[in-house]
């Protein structure tokens, strides 16, 4: 590869020809003859340009990557130069040692040198990716690949793919709903038409492989798209979403098979450098950093630049694991991991009274609801007494924002999971009134991609030729990915004032059965062919979902797709300490009956369904723990 000093050995006799041209175009061709100017001009051209090159990194650039950006830097440079010779020219005509200087002469100079310092600057990329392709062996048979979307991440993937020719991926042609588009040229390559002509596109162009290259489309477009790929009998690869490029860039390492994510995909909710910016050089702590949320939190966080990032977990191994993928990523970030249960009340203090975090983010909780169901007292032990614990240790230590993160379980609870999240969402919004401090509630539903969600045991099940095992034909969901769950987490930490509630424009809730319709179509397999088994509705689940509350205030943020909601039901701080005490209580007794009727008191929205006996709730025998469970009614407003 050229390195920079040879770039201004080139860069010198450049200088020299410009200068000459400039002469020549403005005289003519034998000017040496009668412009004895020229010699001091093109003498101070090669001091001064070289020198005003300097300040604006021209040999400082890695040229074999030179983009439109590093292009206005040379037309910086080289305009920075054109002004010193121009100082040179008018000094040298005021000292009488230019008194017959033609000024056309700097203008003309200028174009030129900005012609051939950028033009040899660009032909070190030209000449790279030149020898870069040429590179392919010979008898490499590489696939043909229509790239889908022929935006900013298409071109990205189209220049991935040639830099990398080893793949054997070879881009044929785009697609893209632009008409604008159609029939023209985007690096050298077509764009055939729209992406309804995807299927004739294929077999025209005999292609055998299709990227989707659209990573903030709507679910339909992608679902359409893997359609058509599956009829055509080609495989389709897909260019993640913003989140799961966040620290880094698309690469084609990057691409990967359609997942039923992507068919749900929604505007990403994006977050913004003013309101993340609580994080930076700030201590965070994170409960439950080894779960699904938890990491992937740890994950933003650490991204965001913060001064040390706490992982706090029961499990080890997951805490070991987080550990360390974050310590190889962020080799210079002091990441701290610590085991621990968030119920023992005296180790959590000594935690906190150790690390002083600012920022605290509360993700540690049980959440299956037949689980919680059977075992009613880990539920309350564990997501209040456990809250309690986190929320009076911030509290102690000087905590300056807290943000737990909550369940749509907790809505008008039927089961003993929503109604244990729900007192803790009291819990901390009185709290945050209490001490007048931004200690917040963020609430969302299924998390797709989550350990024990139902799209894993779902596709395990298409895998076995099934059955499929659904509760109930009519159940519909939220649902949203890992990262928007994350983002939303961060973004209510940042906006959020004392005790307010948080939750994310979640969409039109899905059909169960039409979630199942989808996995089967991305396995390959046609709809119909996978029996399917309905088991019935467990203890404490409902057919639908809701976000919040009847009668609750709901307002846009800053953010649209997030909401700022206001439930009028939350009990006051006088009142929520003495029942929170009696459900614990109740629970940590093993008085099952008693912990019921607390719940109900601390809790009015509490509708018991499927009630347990004293022992516990029965565990059904078709029991699946990966199920999403639901909430009454309600749609998120669009």
């Amino acid at each position: 590869m050229i390195r920079n000093r040879y770039i201004l050995l080139m860069d010198l006799p450049l200088i020299a020809i410009a200068a000459f041209g400039a002469f020549a175009l403005r005289f003519d061709w034998l000017f040496l003859q009668y412009r004895p100017e020229f010699s001091a001009y093109v003498m101070a051209a090669l001091v001064l340009k070289p020198l005003a090159y300097f300040p604006f990194g021209m040999y400082k650039r890695y040229w074999r990557y030179g983009t439109a950006q590093d292009l206005v830097a040379v037309a910086l440079a080289v305009s920075a130069s054109a002004v010193g010779m121009a100082l040179f020219v008018g000094v040298g005509r005021a000292t009488g040692h230019l008194p017959d200087f033609a000024r056309p002469v700097i203008l003309i100079d200028w174009l030129l040198t900005l012609a051939l310092a950028g033009g040899l600057r660009m032909s070190v990329r030209i000449v790279g990716d030149a020898r870069q392709t040429s590179a392919k062996p010979a008898a490499f048979q590489a696939k043909r690949v229509l790239i889908v979307g022929a935006g900013e991440a298409g071109n990205l993937v189209v220049r991935e793919l040639r830099k990398n020719p080893q793949l054997g991926l070879n881009p044929v042609g785009f697609l893209d709903d632009s008409s604008a588009k159609w029939n023209k040229r985007i690096l050298g390559i077509p764009v055939f038409g729209p992406l309804s002509s995807l299927e004739s596109a294929v077999k025209r162009e005999a292609i055998d492989e299709v990227v989707v290259a659209m990573p903030t489309v709507s679910g339909a477009i992608v679902r359409g798209a893997a359609v058509a790929c599956s009829r055509a009998g080609i495989t389709a690869r897909i260019v993640p979403g913003v989140f799961e490029l966040l620290d880094g860039h698309v690469t084609v390492s990057r691409l990967r098979k359609v997942e039923i994510a992507d068919l749900l995909r929604r505007p990403q909710v994006l977050g913004r450098a003013e309101v993340m910016s609580y994080l930076q050089g700030r201590t965070v702590l994170i409960t439950g950093a080894g779960g699904s949320i938890g990491s992937e939190l740890a994950r933003q966080v650490a991204y965001s630049g913060p001064g040390h990032l706490v992982l706090l977990g029961h499990g080890e191994n997951s805490i070991f694991g987080v550990y360390g993928r974050l310590t190889e990523q962020y080799p210079d970030l002091r990441i701290h991991p610590v085991i621990a249960d968030v119920r023992d009340a005296m180790r959590i203090e000594s935690i906190f009274d150790r690390f002083r975090p600012a920022v605290v983010f509360h993700a540690a909780a049980h959440k299956h609801v037949p689980l919680m169901e059977a075992n009613p007292e880990e539920a309350i032990t564990n997501n209040v007494r456990g809250t309690r614990n986190i929320v009076e240790a911030a509290e102690r230590s000087g905590a300056a924002r807290f943000v737990l993160i909550s369940t749509d379980k907790a809505v008008a609870p039927s089961n003993i999971m929503g109604a244990s999240k729900r007192l803790a969402e009291q819990f901390v919004v009185t709290a945050g009134r209490r001490h007048n401090l931004p200690y917040v509630v963020v609430r969302f539903g299924n998390v797709l991609g989550s350990r024990g969600s139902v799209v894993p045991t779902l596709q395990a099940q298409i895998e076995r030729g099934g059955p499929i095992t659904i509760t109930h034909p009519d159940m519909k969901r939220y649902f949203m990915t890992i990262p928007e769950a994350v983002q939303l987490v961060l973004q209510a930490g940042g906006m959020g004032a004392a005790g307010e509630l948080f939750v994310l424009n979640m969409g039109e809730q899905l059909k169960i059965m039409d979630l199942v319709e989808d996995l089967v179509r991305l396995s390959g397999v046609e709809p119909g062919t996978i029996p399917i088994e309905i088991t019935g509705i467990r203890p404490g689940e409902k057919l639908e979902e809701m976000l919040w509350e009847p009668g609750a205030t709901v307002e846009v943020t800053a953010n649209p797709e997030v909401f700022h909601v206001q439930e009028h039901d939350l009990r006051t701080d006088l009142d929520i300490r003495p029942m929170l005490s009696d459900v614990v209580s109740a629970a940590e007794s093993g008085d099952i009956e008693r912990l019921h009727v607390c719940l109900a008191l601390a809790v009015p929205s509490y509708v018991r369904q499927g009630a347990a006996s004293a022992g516990g709730a029965a565990f059904p025998k078709s029991v699946r723990l990966d199920q999403p469970h639901a909430t009454r009614g309600g749609t998120a407003p669009r």
